[in-house]
């Protein structure tokens, strides 16, 4: 496919423009404060998707809090949070309270929050209201996109995400309890490859606009060379996804760090019928101090249990879960992986 003109010039705008990113050393140094990160992408088990999570009527502190308790309890202290768009442009102050709220629950769990803004994932279309009931077996049956595709393709609309994205980070830009500031989750995702560059382009732009006082960065999940080079090169510290077994994450790693020198968070792994497992992956990060941050912390109505193109139609428990930890009453998948993840966190 040739990349539109219009994409490659503001592609090329932004890799020239760093004013603002972090230098490596400003980035070392922040990072050589903070312990072994550990933790999980977090969404409550009561809710399907982003917005069933933020909304007013579906907000839910009482779960929120009883499942960080459970992250807390195993010695975890980073959870990764999508946001969504919609509830924002639906009602910002409300939206900023219930963040403050969450935040809130995950500091009384000594738990910090890297907030992810967009998302290439699954479902398009995403509508405010009341959010669909899971589909029995079928992972993520029911997440959503942010924004989603039309708004992709039209400029027009992007002023209220412009205000989305300067909103978010100006009113928590210098709350100690946010961690990151995760722009953009596998931008190319969907098969959307060079045609999000310009709106991958622009919220970069937005986010240096408002300098927070935390670290900006959108992470490697594919080999999408543009969206790669624009996201290394404007990223204060480096992001990336590894589903893989032990020898690919660790080369990974090695290969990341060498190119980049500069501190590296795993933002998703753990598929445990890829291999992909705590306890062959979080020896690795420990090793080479690379924050670890596993898909699913509860079993819940994202049904994340199940593989992502293996339903089970008829509802039962896989033997072996793809993702998460708990089921909502607090017990656990593999006792000996929440062992392993309580020693390798301290």
């Amino acid at each position: 496919m040739r990349i539109p003109l219009l994409s490659l010039l503001l592609t090329l705008s932004v890799l020239t423009a760093n004013a603002q990113r972090w230098t490596a050393q400003q980035a070392n140094t922040w990072y050589k404060t903070q312990p072994f990160l550990v933790g999980a992408n977090f969404i409550p088990s009561t809710a399907i998707n982003q917005l069933e999570m933020w909304q007013a009527d579906t907000f839910d502190p009482a779960t929120i809090d009883k499942e960080l308790g459970y992250a807390e309890g195993i010695g975890m202290n980073v959870m990764r949070v999508f946001l969504h768009n919609l509830v924002w442009e639906q009602d910002a102050e409300g939206f900023k309270k219930r963040i403050d709220q969450f935040l809130q629950i995950a500091d009384k769990h000594h738990i910090k929050i890297m907030f992810v803004l967009f998302d290439s994932c699954w479902n398009d279309d995403p509508q405010l209201g009341k959010q669909p009931a899971p589909v029995t077996g079928k992972h993520n049956s029911g997440w959503v996109r942010a924004p989603g595709t039309k708004r992709l393709f039209d400029s027009r609309t992007w002023a209220g995400l412009e205000q989305y994205t300067k909103g978010v980070l100006t009113a928590f830009a210098n709350d100690k309890r946010v961690l990151v500031w995760d722009l953009f989750n596998e931008p190319t995702n969907s098969g959307y490859n060079d045609a999000v560059m310009p709106l991958l382009t622009k919220t970069f732009a937005w986010a240096q606009a408002v300098r927070p006082s935390q670290p900006i960065t959108a992470g490697w999940w594919n080999d999408h060379e543009l969206s790669n080079d624009l996201m290394f090169a404007q990223s204060d510290i480096i992001t990336f996804h590894n589903y893989n077994e032990a020898p690919k994450l660790e080369a990974q790693i090695i290969d990341l760090q060498k190119r980049f020198g500069r501190p590296l968070i795993c933002t998703e792994y753990m598929a445990r019928t890829r291999n992909s497992t705590f306890q062959s992956s979080l020896p690795i990060f420990k090793k080479y101090k690379v924050g670890a941050i596993n898909w699913g912390l509860v079993k819940g109505k994202t049904n994340t249990i199940y593989a992502w193109n293996a339903p089970m139609p008829d509802g039962k428990e896989p033997p072996i879960w793809f993702h998460d930890i708990f089921r909502p009453d607090g017990s656990v998948f593999d006792p000996a992986e929440t062992a392993l993840i309580k020693q390798l966190a301290k």
